[in-house]
């Protein structure tokens, strides 16, 4: 079953394959809407649970479709491949405690700050120029992070600090996980994810086990529905889709469809949750959306993809 979803993935052609990429991105900005509803579970549990069972199921599809993990590739690339699983466990770690303890709307908005670094850093690591106008996104990306922390007003509340607070912890370890991945070039990206979400789930096990526990019993049918859509759907058949449309199209393409996750997350966050956003969060968003889209933009067409 696994096996014939994924093959139904592959996109076909590029209109196909901007369609998927569109759907992924719709799919992702769910994710906060089904993690409210497996509060019964610690972020740390559902992080594990994620993990794991996205890699008893890509192993799965590795059996079913009879392809091999190659040992000898994944040695060339080890110590990132480790680097990068933690960095994806803490990550997820991070972005369900946003989630838990401010709006959907600004925590994905804080969260939606790693591209921003990314841009930044990546000139420093792979020697890649850094252009008057990457700069500038940065600063004004900067300042409407400021507007949504409500700095020039007031102090938020200590709910939404906490959860904007998480989020950005959140982004700077997604943006470690990309640029990690940079430096991964001998494994195919099935098998990277197998490798990395194998990681998270043996970070997040002992660690889970320490802190608060497993409580997967205390979920109800709307938690134990809501856990298994996160697993399968947004863990591994959106993941996998995600990839598999990315390498068909432009750098521009994935940065324009990439818009649709954040914009799903503050629409459930607004008609489904009653969460609203003050006149400068709101105003800080459009500045970080704005500016982020902007920055992905390439002044011509371009078939780069991003990372």
């Amino acid at each position: 079953m696994l096996t014939l979803a994924i093959n139904s993935l592959r996109c076909a052609s590029p209109a196909s394959a901007r369609c998927q990429m569109l759907f992924s991105m719709a799919i992702f900005g769910t994710l906060g809407f089904f993690s409210r509803y497996t509060s019964a579970i610690t972020s740390a549990e559902l992080s594990f649970y994620r993990a794991a069972a996205a890699t008893v199921l890509i192993g799965g599809w590795f059996l079913c479709s009879r392809q091999s993990l190659s040992w000898r590739h994944l040695q060339k690339d080890m110590v990132f491949m480790l680097l990068s699983g933690v960095a994806l466990a803490i990550n997820w770690l991070f972005m369900f405690e946003a989630f838990r303890h401010t709006s959907i709307s600004l925590a994905t908005i804080s969260y939606y700050f790693a591209p921003v670094l990314v841009t930044i850093i990546c000139p420093f690591l792979f020697h890649e120029r850094l252009t008057a106008k990457q700069v500038l996104c940065f600063i004004m990306s900067t300042l409407g992070l400021g507007l949504i922390v409500n700095i020039t007003d007031y102090m938020p509340g200590a709910g939404d600090s906490l959860g904007i607070f998480y989020g950005l912890l959140a982004a700077v370890f997604y943006a470690a996980f990309i640029i990690l991945n940079k430096y991964i070039r001998s494994v195919g990206s099935m098998e990277r994810s197998f490798y990395q979400f194998g990681i998270a789930a043996l970070i997040m096990l002992p660690y889970t086990a320490l802190t608060d526990g497993y409580h997967l019993l205390d979920l109800d049918l709307i938690g134990w529905s809501s856990l298994a859509f996160i697993c399968l759907i947004h863990t591994v058949i959106m993941h996998y889709a995600y990839f598999q449309a990315l390498g068909q199209l432009t750098g521009q393409e994935v940065a324009i469809l990439g818009y649709i996750d954040p914009l799903v997350a503050v629409f459930i966050s607004y008609f489904f949750f009653n969460e609203t956003m003050t006149g400068n969060q709101i105003l800080g968003a459009v500045i970080i959306f704005g500016f982020t889209l902007w920055n992905e933009l390439q002044p011509s067409p371009a078939s780069k993809d991003l990372p």
